[in-house]
């Protein structure tokens, strides 16, 4: 049998670009998508995944580089799959998430706002208040490596501190590694979930076997001398165990203060990682919905009802919809504490309903949804019975925003009135938008 070919470094000039920021090169005839480089660059590259149709290369290095591009700021960019657009300027990354917006509406919904909005942008570094950082002891190198996966492979990557983890957990790096390193189970601790709040920071150690007293202390010391929250979670998220302080005042929070709202959180739980943002999101839909004192509101995969409790404040009723119990019961007191009685949380499964709820048929005058990557289809589908007046769509995925858009426009007669991109994760390819519809 004829052993496959290995191959070794190649040089190319860039062409085009992917959604993602990948750049295209020609090779033979064969598509090869090279992460980081640039359009009109000339590149040495490695390929490291083979595909039918094209194939995935590492960059090696620049050879004549671009003029849009720009020194990355971390040291570690190019190696770590957390960020993959620090090589360009915001101006450029926000461009480039328009543009791939722009494209799936039109080529998948057939579908174009009557306006476009200005990117919705706030802080570009330091930004990232929730996370799951890898962990892994690797004693070929000498240390516990703490951080995000490789671009191009499973591995964690060897990095010494984080450029867009919010502080102060990007100067963490290094010092939870000596931590770890430390421990009788740095083996057995894959992960730390990590959360920075309004009041505290959190860390929560994913941990497969239970730590060793000497290991307890360890732990302790850490939260006394940095000032956070350590959480042990030895199984599932109903294990959760914070171990210092021995007790807290209350959850963590962050705030809404245009609503004068203070919403409650655990570490483990979902929230917009990016803070400054939120707030203008949230701002934004609430102005887009108009809600009236009189009108009745819906908010579907609410979460811990981050746009549900600001909505009680400008409507007459609010209903928030949402997959994960634990979710709803924080929603629901975080109602109760903001002494909002207009507002009530119930758990659906939002991708099996089929049009009997009773809930779908108790008229909407407005509707908002902020779903999951995978879009809200069946939703979407049935939106003639909830027959709001206005929608806003809140999409980490511009694909299944544009597919559901489609439906909106095309088969419930509702105008796209406007649509843009949210800079939620600047520095990635991730394309949070936001759209609005109403009802001809």
């Amino acid at each position: 049998m004829a052993r496959k070919k290995q191959r070794g470094p190649e040089t190319a000039t860039i062409e085009s670009a992917t959604h993602d920021g990948r750049g295209i090169a020609t090779v033979d005839g064969k598509k090869v998508f090279v992460a980081g480089a640039l359009p009109g660059e000339t590149v040495e590259f490695m390929r490291r995944k083979s595909h039918r149709n094209y194939d995935e290369a590492e960059l090696l290095q620049v050879i004549v580089a671009s003029p849009d591009r720009i020194d990355a700021r971390c040291e570690a960019f190019g190696r770590c799959g957390g960020c993959s657009l620090q090589h360009v300027s915001e101006d450029y990354q926000r461009a480039m998430k328009e543009q791939t917006l722009r494209d799936n509406l039109l080529r998948i919904g057939n579908v174009e706002p009557e306006t476009w909005l200005e990117p919705m942008t706030g802080p570009v570094w330091a930004y990232r208040r929730r996370a799951r950082l890898a962990v892994k002891d690797v004693p070929g190198k000498g240390r516990v490596l703490v951080g995000f996966r490789e671009r191009h492979a499973p591995y964690i990557t060897d990095m010494h501190r984080c450029e867009v983890l919010a502080e102060p957990l990007g100067d963490w790096i290094d010092p939870l590694s000596d931590l770890i390193a430390k421990l009788s189970i740095r083996a057995r601790l894959p992960q730390i979930e990590v959360a920075v709040a309004e009041n505290a920071t959190a860390l929560v150690f994913r941990v497969l076997d239970a730590p060793s007293d000497a290991d307890r202390d360890l732990l302790l010391e850490f939260g006394v001398i940095n000032d956070c929250r350590i959480y042990l979670q030895p199984g599932g998220l109903d294990t959760l165990q914070l171990i210092q302080p021995a007790s807290v005042d209350g959850p963590l929070y962050y705030t809404l203060p245009e609503f004068d709202m203070k919403i409650e959180f655990e570490p483990i739980d979902f929230v917009q990682v990016n803070s400054d943002i939120n707030q203008h999101m949230v701002h934004f839909a609430i102005e887009q919905l108009r809600p009236g004192p009189a009108d009745r509101v819906l908010d579907l995969f609410c979460g811990i009802g981050n746009f549900s409790l600001p909505l009680a404040r400008r409507s007459g009723t609010v209903l928030g919809i949402e997959g994960e119990k634990n979710l709803v019961l924080r929603a629901a007191e975080n109602a109760k504490k903001n002494g909002l009685g207009n507002v009530e949380f119930r758990v659906a499964d939002l991708s099996k309903i089929d049009g009997s709820e009773s809930w779908v048929k108790a008229g909407w005058d407005r509707v908002l949804l902020d779903p999951a990557r995978s879009g809200a289809a069946e939703i979407v589908e049935r939106m003639n019975l909830l027959n709001p007046e206005r929608i806003v769509y809140v999409s980490c995925h511009p694909g299944t925003l544009a597919r559901d858009a489609g439906v909106l426009v095309h088969e419930h007669g509702y105008r796209l009135e406007t649509a843009g991109i949210i800079d939620m994760f600047p520095h990635t390819a991730h394309v949070e938008s936001i759209a609005v519809f109403r009802r001809k």
